[in-house]
């Protein structure tokens, strides 16, 4: 398969687990394709096009939720159960990188299973791309987007004392070169849930969504457009829409 095809999935709204169950089925099929064509004599290998593996990038919403990354602290968990389950929100551990942070409606969640060994092997420049993706969207926002040093995600002001403020949130797993995981982007996010953690573990920066800073609602079907078209953009590649069901 051509390195540069990515299969496009709208999942619209989707509950946390199911959405993580997909990623780690379609992790699994690559690992496998991966380990079967490693497990090919070197002659073999030689005249094979590739191992096989096939990227895809998953875009949704989610009930809300907070997840706790694998390095993240519980003490961030602000929120009491009662409260939880007076709002509807679950709580899910997950093994991505990353601290504790809400997944909700009005947020567009990104997840790209990329298998990095065809692109380009390194996690760090894969964070700062995904970074890129969303700075881009912004700017047709005319928002500028920035980094915070030592923060993985997007920020905006991140270096004004007081204003900084994070409106995409990031945290990913590796696996034999392939991603899982990966971008959250508030766009018409209810940032009041936000209250209840400490975002990412980072005390003392605000949250923002793109409807707060443009004083209006945002379409989510625009977004993701305009998200796309970033991401084609910066790794290069071709989006093809997947019409599978999860």
């Amino acid at each position: 398969m051509d390195d540069r095809f990515v299969h496009l999935r709208h999942l619209g709204r989707i509950g946390y687990a199911e959405a993580w169950d997909l990623q780690e089925r379609l992790l699994a099929s690559n690992v496998e394709a991966k380990s079967a064509w490693h497990r090919l004599s070197a002659e073999l290998r030689a005249t094979s096009p590739g191992p096989g593996t096939v990227h895809h990038l998953l875009l949704c919403e989610h009930p809300p939720v907070y997840t706790l990354g694998k390095s993240g602290k519980a003490e961030h968990l602000l929120m009491r159960e009662e409260e939880m389950a007076a709002r509807g929100v679950t709580f899910h551990k997950t093994n991505r990188g990353g601290d504790i942070t809400f997944h909700g409606p009005g947020q567009l969640v990104g997840y790209p299973i990329l298998d990095l060994e065809r692109l380009h092997p390194d996690i760090g420049r894969y964070l700062r791309d995904l970074e890129e993706v969303i700075i881009r969207t912004l700017a047709t926002y005319g928002l500028h987007g920035g980094r915070s040093a030592g923060e993985t995600g997007v920020w905006l002001d991140p270096e004004v004392s007081g204003r900084a403020r994070k409106i995409c949130a990031m945290g990913v797993r590796c696996s034999r070169w392939i991603t899982m995981h990966g971008l959250a982007l508030n766009v018409n996010t209810d940032l009041s849930y936000f209250d209840g953690i400490v975002p990412c573990g980072i005390r003392g920066k605000g949250v923002a969504s793109l409807s707060a800073e443009l004083g209006r609602p945002v379409e989510m079907a625009e977004v993701e457009e305009r998200v796309c078209e970033a991401f084609a953009d910066v790794f290069g590649c071709r989006l093809v829409r997947d019409a599978s069901s999860v």
